[in-house]
């Protein structure tokens, strides 16, 4: 295997940025169903690092390009179960066109790296490198065994990666039972107050498809049996479906911590309500208080004067957790008989413990580093390769550290348009990350 280089500018940055840098202008978008520009440049570039750091890592392939590294980071204390700490290390599609950058060129502007992966999540991964390097480079052990992952093909659901390779070498993760990754350990501001939120959860992931048929016929004739007519009441349908709140545990803690900051009763504040109170934050957390129907994809025809036989249509199904059978019954219920359901990713929702050492851990490390700063349990909308790693009895939580300025509207920069992140957010992500491992 050829040396993977590390690219480097004039201008010189702190290490967890350069390294973020470096992946982001690697492509590595995830079309998904099998469709992507591949992780193997990005899985090379780890693997370097990983051994730089004098570490073994391996490198999978699933199908070829679809790359994963996993390497084992002996601990102080052997009789301590194994952390996995995993990333991963394909991003979505960005359309250049509507970005105020390129988004592969890693641009520095405003003090901030610009780019596809600059929070989803290449820079959780430069924060791995940069926060394990301190450690070992210290001549110092983390206090448990790590198992660091970079994972394929997150995106799409893990098909390609994590799943993968839960399925085919469980063996890698043996001897863990908890998992750290994306998507929590970001600053959000309640009451005029920093706060942190520790994502102890993941709602249920439904990918489906919906297929109209109907009678294909000239485009100027009266037909009623027409799919994308069909497709489209369906669609409508589902895209302004009301779900109910429902509160999950770690929802009604969640409520109940910004309640208490803002000197309020959550009994009396409606959950949405309070949920508003996280500023930009309730992009997410509103999302968690009930089930979602989006819309994500259409397709039918292929002439302008030529009625379709078919239509189809994408949805994106987010699910409380235990909730997707009943959900997909008033699915079927709100579409009608007319249209076919087709399962295209199905995958289990979480909810890990919102106590405990690790996350005493985590409070720890996070007050040593902005003291007084709170830290709240909280249930993502979305979904990480923590859902495979459960298969395995690991429980998964979302800390990827960033004390980020008020302004900013983080849950926004994920799938985004113009995705970036404060330099200074890394730096003291990399600082909180490392002091975590030690403590831990």
């Amino acid at each position: 295997m050829a040396e993977a280089s590390v690219t480097h500018d004039p201008t010189e940055l702190e290490e967890t940025a350069a390294i973020a840098r470096d992946l982001i202008r690697m492509d590595t978008s995830n079309f998904g169903e099998g469709r992507s520009n591949g992780e193997r440049e990005a899985a090379e570039y780890v693997e370097a690092r990983l051994r730089g750091l004098g570490l073994t890592p391996a490198m999978f392939e699933s199908e070829p390009g679809r790359t994963s590294v996993v390497a084992r980071v002996p601990g102080r204390d052997p009789h301590k179960p194994a952390l996995v700490l995993h990333g991963h290390l394909d991003v979505v599609p960005a359309d250049a066109r509507n970005w105020s950058v390129d988004p592969f060129a890693g641009e520095i502007r405003d003090g901030m790296l610009w780019g596809r992966g600059a929070v989803d999540m290449k820079d959780m991964d430069a924060m791995m490198l940069t926060a394990l390097g301190d450690i070992l480079g210290e001549g110092r052990l983390p206090e448990r065994e790590i198992v660091v992952a970079y994972f394929a093909d997150e995106e799409a659901g893990g098909s390609y990666g994590a799943s993968w390779l839960v399925d085919r070498h469980p063996e890698l993760f043996a001897g863990a039972t908890e998992a750290i990754s994306e998507v929590g350990g970001y600053s959000i501001t309640v009451g005029g107050r920093r706060a942190y939120l520790l994502q102890t959860g993941e709602k249920t992931l439904l990918w489906i498809r919906l297929v109209a048929r109907g009678v294909a016929a000239h485009g100027s004739r009266l037909i009623r049996d027409n799919a994308i007519t069909k497709l489209a009441a369906a669609v409508a349908r589902l895209g302004k479906a009301e779900w109910p709140v429902r509160l999950t545990d770690t929802t009604e803690e969640l409520l109940g911590e910004i309640a208490k900051v803002l000197g309020g009763d959550p009994a009396e504040t409606s959950p949405d309500e309070l949920a508003l109170a996280t500023g930009s934050a309730s992009g997410f957390i509103t999302a968690t208080l009930r089930t979602t129907t989006n819309p994500t994809g259409l397709t039918a025809g292929y002439k302008h004067n030529v009625i379709p036989d078919r239509a189809e249509a994408l949805i994106d199904i987010r699910t409380l957790p235990g909730e997707e059978d009943a959900v997909l019954a008033e699915v079927r219920r709100l579409i009608g008989d007319d249209l076919d359901i087709e399962i295209v990713h199905r995958d289990v929702g979480l909810e890990s413990p919102t106590s405990g050492p690790l996350v005493d851990a985590v409070r720890r490390t996070l007050g040593a580093h902005d003291p007084g700063a709170p830290v709240f349990p909280y249930l993502l909308s979305g979904g990480t390769d923590n859902k495979s790693l459960s298969r395995l009895g690991i429980r998964g939580y979302g800390f990827a550290p960033l004390r980020l300025p008020d302004h900013l509207d983080f849950p926004a920069m994920f799938h985004g348009v113009d995705e970036r992140v404060p330099l200074d957010a890394l730096s003291f992500g990399r600082r909180v990350l490392r002091d975590l491992l030690l403590d831990y």
